[in-house]
């Protein structure tokens, strides 16, 4: 008879231990659910989430033929000094630089072959660009580095027969 009472208290203490923590499941869930979207807001405003490419950007890459692409790779490996970051101490960014141009561009037969003459204009925005951000952004979102320098030679020129800008070897320290 004392087998049976045990028995039977312990499959009470059971179904109300399932009980409880069925309780605890459902009461943390939407703790969780809250904290996860204030993480992901968090994120997103400290750019620290890669980004799709938007739709155009995307049909704009596409729309280029392999073999209407034109490599301009700038030829000196450059070492820039990065803006102090949280530590405070002096970083540098080791990087070598390709810009892809469309040869089916209007601007192409204009600037294309001239390339080559403004490097050193060229040089300075890139410099500009990556000198302005700390090791921990640069570290962290190089394709914001890349659209940048992209907007600011695409302004330079008056046109966007460049549209790509890519990093070959990149090092920071």
């Amino acid at each position: 008879m004392k087998k049976n009472m045990l028995s039977i208290i312990i499959l009470a203490l059971l179904i109300v231990n399932l009980a409880m923590t069925g309780i605890l499941m459902f009461s943390q869930m939407g703790t969780t659910k809250k904290t996860a979207r204030l993480i992901d807001g968090i994120s997103t405003a400290l750019s620290l989430e890669i980004a799709e490419p938007s739709t155009d950007e995307a049909a704009e890459a596409e729309e280029v033929p392999i073999d209407a692409i034109a490599v301009y790779k700038i030829p000196d490996q450059m070492t820039i000094q990065l803006a102090k970051g949280a530590d405070g101490a002096t970083h540098y960014c080791l990087v070598s630089v390709s810009l892809s141009m469309n040869t089916l561009h209007e601007d192409y037969e204009k600037y294309g072959a001239k390339v080559g003459d403004s490097e050193d204009l060229i040089k300075g925005e890139i410099f500009d660009v990556i000198g302005s951000h700390p090791i921990e952004e640069a570290e962290s979102n190089p394709d914001l580095l890349r659209e940048e320098i992209l907007k600011r030679i695409q302004k330079l020129y008056g046109s966007d027969f460049i549209y790509n800008v890519v990093f070959r070897d990149v090092m920071f320290q």
